[in-house]
């Protein structure tokens, strides 16, 4: 059963390319995924973490509180047509909003590279993030990733994770303070993402 993407919840979001694809070939298609994510997902969610991966991604959020989203629904001029859903009208809005990124970027990313057709895998994965164990564990996860696959060695090497963003001062729409806290301060985030995430979590959390 799929998991309903609610308002004021909490998620670890992933996709992966199809097939044996790569969704990314080069610095810019990487730049350019985060713009188009700033654009269409930022407005309707707090993001707190994410990785991007040569084929796959991941990125936990929390959805917009419902007052938000209703001020994004009024200018959209779409009640009408929520009204006449099955679904909640949030749920249908909020995954909207992440197919029109994917699309977005599938149409640019397909003319640059010459190539046809889908590019990410239908239906993008989801689970709720229910408490702050699991919390914690997701942000190591997420920006553990590129260890994990073996991409570097040390996660501080990967360019196109979150991780860095922490140890900065310039300005960010991530969510840092909020993480941090969750953490206690910025030494024991870091001495949290030092350790290897067990083998259970792994195979719990892999794509």
């Amino acid at each position: 059963m799929k998991i309903r993407l609610e308002p004021e919840n909490y998620y670890h979001i992933y996709n992966h390319a199809n097939g044996r694809e790569n969704l990314f070939v080069n610095d810019g298609n990487y730049i350019f995924f985060l713009q188009r994510y700033a654009f269409f997902i930022s407005p309707i969610a707090d993001t707190f973490a994410y990785c991007l991966m040569p084929n796959h991604f991941h990125i936990a959020i929390r959805i917009k509180s419902e007052q938000e989203l209703n001020k994004l629904l009024e200018s959209s001029k779409k009640q009408q047509f929520f009204e006449s859903l099955k679904l909640s009208k949030y749920e249908y809005f909020i995954s909207k909003q992440f197919s029109n990124l994917f699309s977005s970027y599938t149409q640019a990313f397909n003319k640059q590279q010459n190539r046809r057709g889908s590019l990410f895998i239908p239906n993008f994965s989801r689970k709720l993030i229910d408490s702050e164990k699991y919390f914690k564990q997701i942000i190591h996860y997420i920006h553990f990733n590129p260890v994990h696959h073996k991409f570097v060695k040390d996660l501080r090497d990967w360019k196109y994770s979150s991780f860095e963003s922490y140890f900065s001062e310039k300005a960010s729409k991530l969510k840092r303070d909020e993480v941090i806290e969750w953490f206690e301060n910025k030494e024991k985030f870091w001495d949290f993402h030092q350790n290897e995430i067990n083998e259970k979590m792994a195979i719990e959390l892999e794509v």
